[in-house]
């Protein structure tokens, strides 16, 4: 019960203040520009992510909770988060985790897979272990991926559309697309819409 009160406040004081949800984002090697469309080349990465059910947006918001609670001190270590800035503490009992952009969005037959990806410094072995099982630590490996960038508020017709449009830039480009595509948030909720980054990410097949 504190842990959620102290949660809630954590996310409530930042509303007021308006400080960002993260400030470090996931490095990855630039292939191909062209506005609003990129090929983008990423490293294996951290992540942690759950797997949640319902709409689309109650998802978000279901597995959003569930991973700033691990971030915020829901871990064995109890460590903590810093929101405004990347501080980092190793091996320290009040080590601060700093948290990355973008929360991503995945279908999947259970449910939705929202992911965090943890910052660069940590490795599956020096990231405290998760209090709550739904919260898994995964090794994501190497991947290119075809980005589409877009602003405002996100709803299925927004998903719908720049996913099509995105698949149509991978199909001129001789590209071949895998699995599925995420939706990627790199904004926290009290952000005016027409300032708002969002993506949607499709895996595509590295040249040989």
């Amino acid at each position: 019960m504190i842990q959620k009160i102290l949660l809630s406040t954590i996310l409530l004081l930042s509303t007021l203040t308006g400080t960002a949800m993260a400030t470090e984002e996931p490095s990855y090697r630039s292939i191909l520009q062209e506005a609003p469309f990129e090929i983008r080349e990423y490293p294996s990465l951290i992540a942690a992510e759950v797997t949640v059910s319902g709409e689309r947006s109650d998802a978000i918001s279901a597995g959003f909770r569930l991973l700033a609670g691990y971030i915020f001190g829901g871990n064995i270590r109890k460590q903590s988060i810093a929101m405004t800035a990347p501080v980092i503490q190793n091996e320290s009992p009040n080590e601060k985790i700093a948290m990355t952009a973008p929360v991503m969005q995945s279908p999947d037959p259970a449910g939705w897979v929202i992911r965090f990806i943890m910052p660069a410094s940590y490795t599956l072995e020096t990231l405290p272990t998760p209090n709550d099982q739904k919260v898994r630590l995964v090794a994501l490996p190497p991947k290119r991926l075809a980005v589409v960038r877009f602003s405002g508020l996100v709803d299925d017709n927004d998903v719908e559309q720049q996913t099509a449009l995105l698949r149509a830039f991978v199909a001129q480009q001789k590209l071949t697309a895998i699995g599925m595509p995420s939706l990627a948030r790199y904004d926290p909720p009290w952000t005016l819409w027409f300032l708002r980054r969002n993506e949607i990410m499709l895996e595509v097949a590295s040249a040989k």
